[in-house]
């Protein structure tokens, strides 16, 4: 089995950015120069899933070429990436030529039985993972009894397996000389990895020969699509750095990457998280990769309110099609939004706010009386009505360009990388 031809490293600090209509890669790509003079160097990375392109009618060479685009007419002169989001066997083989970052998803294998065989075969390898397992970082050693283990190898050794055949067959499709940066990721799923799962998933990386660059566990709490965290931040606090403390730990015990770092899949706007993550990353000195989610899109809708009669308009066709759609919008978000449908205006009601009123309704200001949470997460699962509509909401896009950039840019810059990377 090919190991280390993985050799595009990814920086300490890298932000994914979602643009599901593919027209504001400059304005969020100008986020990251004022970042940058700011003294901040942080990687812009657009990752868009095969969901969402089949959603929308795109495809992935879409993010490659609007993301190249802005590189050019900015000038930007740093790395920048393009994450095949979220893929699996069946889906990656359309990324592989416009994609340098791959999101492996093996959440869907967690806690399917492992042979008992290869289990017993971990076990017997990894003596060092049963007993009081002390890391530097972690004031407590954690107890392993060879059933703890057992247990652990059982419920995500399958996902494991399932994430090496997916890396190898990137590994084979790239080319003899392959230069790609591998994500994995088990956040999508029940129950969150405690830090001694993560450091024996970390150790399953390893055996099973995958370069990880970054690993996105499931964390404590709700990561709701659009809206801050709901859970004790304390309690996220010493999971975030004990995981780290378990990262520097498994580099050195398992050969694993020595940029190898965090992945939050964050549904974007966690901004209660920000000081506790920025805490623990100059504390650490430890890497980071944030994930957000599609709310570019709805910076969007902002900027559409604010410019006038044409763009509140649509807005508002919008909001009165997804309340009439909600159900069906909502399903297969269910585990990462929380609406309460009571605190929804009727669309009649939507219809009679003039533009600035919308767009406090929806802008992520959590202070202002007029922002509506459930207004927010509605319109973030919406984005495919907007599809519907082909050229007519893309030709209002670049009607207002410059208002629509003006949200994207601020958005992006004062609300996330600002207090993420400089508190």
């Amino acid at each position: 089995m090919a190991k280390h031809k993985e050799r595009l490293e990814l920086e300490r600090f890298s932000f994914g950015i979602g643009d599901r209509f593919a027209h504001q890669a400059k304005a969020q790509l100008k986020a990251f120069q004022q970042l940058a003079l700011d003294g901040v160097d942080v990687v812009p990375v657009w990752n868009k899933s095969n969901r969402e392109h089949t959603l929308i009618g795109s495809n992935p060479e879409s993010v490659h070429h609007s993301a190249s685009e802005a590189v050019t007419a900015l000038g930007w002169r740093n790395n920048w990436h393009v994450d095949a989001d979220h893929i699996r066997l069946e889906t990656v083989d359309r990324f592989i030529g416009c994609s340098d970052f791959f999101t492996i998803d093996v959440a869907e294998s967690i806690g399917k039985p492992a042979s008992s065989e290869k289990v017993e075969t971990f076990v017997e390898r990894h003596s060092e993972l049963i007993g009081d397992i002390r890391i530097q970082g972690i004031a407590h050693p954690f107890p392993l009894s060879e059933g703890d283990l057992v247990a652990i190898v059982g419920k995500y050794l399958l996902a494991v397996e399932e994430a090496g055949r997916i890396y190898r067959h990137i590994l084979v499709k790239k080319g003899p000389t392959p230069k790609f940066i591998t994500e994995v990721s088990m956040d999508e799923t029940d129950s969150p990895q405690t830090p001694p799962e993560l450091l024996i998933i970390l150790a399953m990386l390893s055996d099973e020969g995958i370069r990880v660059q970054t690993i996105a566990p499931k964390f404590t709490g709700r990561f709701n699509k659009g809206v801050d965290y709901v859970g004790d931040i304390s309690k996220f606090e010493k999971e975030f750095n004990d995981d780290i403390a378990v990262i520097a730990h498994a580099v050195d015990a398992y050969d694993l990457p020595r940029n190898l770092k965090l992945s939050v899949h964050s549904g974007s706007d966690k901004f209660s998280l920000y000081p506790v993550i920025h805490r623990a990353l100059v504390r650490s000195h430890a890497g980071i990769h944030i994930k957000t989610a599609g709310t570019t899109w709805l910076e969007e809708l902002i900027g559409l309110a604010e410019s006038g009669d044409e763009g509140a308009k649509f807005v508002k066709e919008i909001y009165a099609q997804a309340l009439e759609h909600a159900e069906e919008l909502c399903a297969p978000y269910a585990s990462v939004i929380d609406i309460d449908r009571s605190k929804l205006p009727s669309s009649d009601r939507f219809a009679a706010l003039n533009g600035s009123q919308i767009a406090s309704a929806i802008r992520h200001i959590q202070q202002n009386p007029q922002f509506n949470a459930n207004i927010r997460q509605l319109l973030h699962v919406a984005f495919k009505l907007a599809a519907k509509t082909g050229s007519r909401f893309t030709n209002l896009l670049v009607k207002n360009e410059e208002i629509v950039a003006q949200q994207v840019t601020e958005n992006l810059y004062q609300r996330h990388l600002r207090p993420l990377f400089i508190g």
